[in-house]
């Protein structure tokens, strides 16, 4: 347990430790060189979960970003060379745009097809094929998905980030190749998909995992079928699921969507290879779409996204 004291000379612990729990996340990084103990603290655990359980915390947008150069012309919209992925950070508070520095084990670029997702204030890039080699990396497991030799599968795994290690689930009823997956309250749901032998037929049954039993539950005619779900599941106020790729014509080709408290963030385009367009809906699928005015520089394709909390 780190103790909070002599954090600002003159001050009491209580006041000191209140200052630094209300710098925002941008700072902390210049915070950390100011001693070996407000690194130490801003870098602790305990700090972290201060801020959240004071409401302290931020909600940031990541995605995995097309980071090369763009060329626009009257009637298209080009990319040149090959494609590498970067880390991309919209702050909705402040409506502040940057691109992270590379992952050092990937200099050139973020695996091709990784996914992510956030836990507890960190960011963690899953699967995909290394850039290089066009080779799996390791820890390329998730719910459904398929193998080497595009085989559906139906099995389903869970990573402790803490640990390091991942936990094989309970089979799902089905294959689901390319389904998506969704957090609603304390279930985890898996969507649509398609079996072996349906190649492109995306199913329309979903099914939730209930971890205290560690079994499956299968739900028919959650989903529309033959409408691929990746990254776009929304859920209606009645819960139930519908597509964020119908909610605007500029954004029904590549849609990710990314939950941000009682606000989601979508982005996609028009047409296949065209350049990405940004809104905001609040309070779900009734309300009103806000676009947003983005450079060009972010205008490249985004292979994922998630909500980081910082």
């Amino acid at each position: 347990m780190i103790r909070f004291i002599d954090l600002i000379p003159g001050l009491p612990e209580e006041i000191a430790l209140e200052c630094l729990t209300r710098l925002h996340y941008s700072t902390h990084r210049v915070a950390t060189r100011v001693s070996k103990r407000w690194r130490e603290i801003i870098r602790s655990r305990e700090f972290y979960n201060y801020r959240k359980q004071n409401g302290l915390t931020s909600g940031v947008v990541c995605l995995v970003q097309q980071q090369l150069p763009v060329h626009f012309r009257s009637d298209a919209f080009k990319t040149v060379g090959s494609m590498s992925f970067a880390v991309t950070v919209f702050d909705p508070a402040s409506q502040f745009w940057e691109r992270l520095d590379p992952v050092p084990k990937y200099p050139d670029g973020l695996p091709l097809f990784c996914q992510v997702a956030s836990s507890r204030g960190k960011l963690v890039v899953i699967g995909g094929w290394d850039p290089e080699s066009f080779n799996p990396t390791a820890g390329s497991s998730s719910p459904g998905g398929h193998d080497e030799n595009k085989n559906a599968l139906s099995s389903a795994w869970a990573y402790d980030v803490s640990n390091d290690k991942w936990t094989e689930l309970t089979r799902m009823s089905q294959e689901r190749d390319e389904c998506e997956g969704v957090v609603i309250g304390s279930e985890f749901w898996v969507v649509s998909g398609y079996k072996t032998e349906r190649q492109g037929m995306f199913e329309g049954s979903a099914e939730s995992y209930e971890f205290g039993s560690g079994e499956w539950k299968r739900a028919e005619n959650a989903w529309k079928p033959n409408h691929c779900p990746r990254s776009c599941v929304g859920v209606g106020r009645e819960g139930k699921f519908f597509s964020w790729a119908d909610s605007d014509p500029e954004i029904r080709v590549g849609t990710c969507r990314v939950q941000i408290g009682e606000r989601t963030f979508i982005c996609g385009s028009d047409y296949q290879g065209g350049p990405q367009e940004y809104f905001v809906a609040e309070e779900g699928q009734n309300g009103k779409l806000r676009k947003l005015d983005v450079g060009e520089e972010y205008k490249g394709f985004v292979q994922s996204g998630c909500c980081v909390e910082i």
